[in-house]
């Protein structure tokens, strides 16, 4: 088995645009998508710049609505060496779709992609980490469809999403697949998510740098999530959401370049695809690998 030198964390980026959230689901439906400014070609551009700039790579959940309508921006992704991963198709979570139109969904998702980039298409992030208790189910289906690991489920109490007492490090699931959960610190038995999303606008960069060097002493790999809205303080404002939805869509947004750049100077960071390469083997990606080494896989998270 293969071991980093050094702990290496996992930086993902969901490519999805500003009006395709959760948050603006009941202002913006999806069949107002195509009146909307769309601003995700330029913001991952610049994404794909500062992460050039810290000579780091990613992997990059991609929306097939985006890759569809985008194709030259996925190229482009790919052509620097990011991993590109499904984001599913239409950004309707798995509790409003059924398991036929959820498989129809992936499988659609990963023929483009594959047919755009050239790349083995392993990954999957479901659309506001939709797989929980009532939709596992959907592993099932990703298994099926040719994925190897899924990133969907947060070991976190949430109105949202989140299984709480899931496995808090990166694990082999019944349904023949690798599960690779969001960070969550972990401290007197309370469990904080970080390092991703609103949870990274919001903190204080010395609460991130504590958990992800906890997560880091255990032997567990952080995994940052970002989108590239969440960099975009001239994306248009949404009335009618609530105050709630507001806070969670653009708090910290200001700053947040500025933070990145402090994190990727600070921390070590490669492609979800590597991490578990160098940390199960080479053969992870078949489930007869992924049964063989579960044991010994144990060990490095516990």
């Amino acid at each position: 088995m293969c071991v980093m030198s050094k702990q290496t964390n996992i930086l993902s980026v969901d490519l999805e645009d500003w009006f395709q959230v959760e948050n603006y689901s009941s202002i913006i439906p999806r069949e107002k998508w195509h009146r909307c400014e769309s601003r995700v070609n330029k913001n991952v551009i610049r994404l794909l710049d500062i992460f050039a700039r810290f000579e780091v790579r990613a992997t990059f959940f991609v929306l097939g609505w985006i890759a569809e309508r985008f194709p030259d921006l996925i190229r482009r992704i790919a052509n620097a060496e990011h991993e590109i991963a499904s984001h599913g198709w239409s950004h309707v979570p798995l509790w409003r779709l059924t398991p036929e139109k959820f498989a129809r969904e992936v499988n659609r998702s990963r023929e483009l992609l594959n047919n755009l980039t050239g790349q083995h298409i392993g990954g999957y992030r479901a659309p506001t980490f939709s797989i929980t208790s009532k939709t596992i189910w959907g592993l099932r289906i990703l298994a099926q469809a040719g994925y190897e690991y899924d990133s969907s489920i947060f070991p976190v109490h949430h109105d949202r999403y989140g299984i709480p007492d899931a496995p808090l490090g990166i694990h082999w699931r019944k349904e023949g697949i690798w599960e690779v959960p969001p960070s969550v610190f972990e401290s007197a038995g309370i469990r904080l998510p970080v390092a991703g999303g609103g949870y990274f606008r919001l903190y204080p960069r010395w609460l991130t740098s504590k958990a992800i060097k906890k997560m880091n002493a255990e032997n567990r790999p952080a995994v940052v999530y970002l989108h590239p809205w969440e960099f975009d303080p001239g994306q248009p404002k949404i009335k009618g959401i609530g105050f709630l939805a507001n806070l969670r869509h653009h708090v910290g947004i200001s700053r947040n370049f500025e933070k990145l750049s402090w994190l990727l100077g600070k921390f070590s960071f490669a492609p979800a695809r590597e991490v578990l390469a160098s940390r199960v083997g080479e053969n992870w990606k078949s489930a007869a690998s992924g049964a063989s080494n579960i044991n010994s896989f144990r060990s490095l998270n516990n």
